[in-house]
């Protein structure tokens, strides 16, 4: 069965509004205030919980490494509490995942959140029933770009390595397709826009519309 992997953060979900929230409320915590902007950070934001904390500290001028793995679970926790207040599937993608299991592909997610992280989100946005496996930071001992949670990813769906590709927004999952030897779809409506075309996926995606039909192109 032919399959596409998802990568969540920033290519399903813009949820940085929400993650850089709970980093803000750490830093609240410490009598800092709020140390990053929603719109500015918002790449800083879909590298995950501690790089929102070296640079918050980073511009404070204050703390080290110590303090940032003391802070990751009042993150966790203040993120796990409010993961839903800002966050938005991006435009087309429930359609589209809905088109192309209706044109018999599987479908998965492959993500660098927490697994129990990333189920609470997809339940909350009423769309975890879509999707035929979910593979997180934590579901196995390692992580993207390893190529083992993508290929987790497919067989739990349902599908075939070999006729499989991964739909993501950062390098970390250009890293996975080619350590997986899959073809990798890069999204043009995360934070860098076109600019991710640097890394020279096999396609770039500019809107969800077209991607049943550029899943079916390249893979046949």
């Amino acid at each position: 069965m032919r399959t596409v992997i998802f990568d969540l953060d920033g290519t399903l979900a813009d949820t940085s509004a929400d993650l850089i929230a709970a980093a803000n409320y750490c830093f609240r915590g410490l009598g800092l205030g709020d140390l990053l902007d929603p719109e500015a950070d918002k790449l800083t934001a879909f590298h995950g919980g501690k790089a929102m904390l070296r640079l918050g500290f980073s511009r404070a001028g204050a703390f080290g490494s110590d303090e940032i793995d003391r802070q990751m679970p009042v993150l966790l926790q203040a993120y796990e509490d409010d993961i839903d207040r800002h966050t938005t599937m991006y435009p087309g993608a429930v359609e589209a995942v809905e088109a192309l299991r209706g044109a018999g592909f599987a479908v998965g997610i492959c993500t660098n959140k927490p697994e129990g992280l990333a189920e609470i989100l997809m339940t909350r946005l009423g769309v975890r029933d879509l999707f035929g496996s979910l593979i997180g930071a934590d579901t196995l001992p390692v992580r993207k770009p390893d190529p083992a949670p993508y290929l987790a990813a497919v067989e739990r769906a349902g599908g075939a390595l070999n006729s499989s590709l991964i739909v993501g927004d950062t390098e970390t999952d250009r890293k996975t397709a080619r350590a997986a030897d899959v073809p990798c779809i890069l999204v043009t409506f995360g934070p860098e826009g076109r600019g991710i075309d640097r890394l020279a996926p096999e396609a770039l995606l500019d809107h969800y519309d077209d991607l049943p039909d550029l899943a079916g192109r390249l893979l046949g």
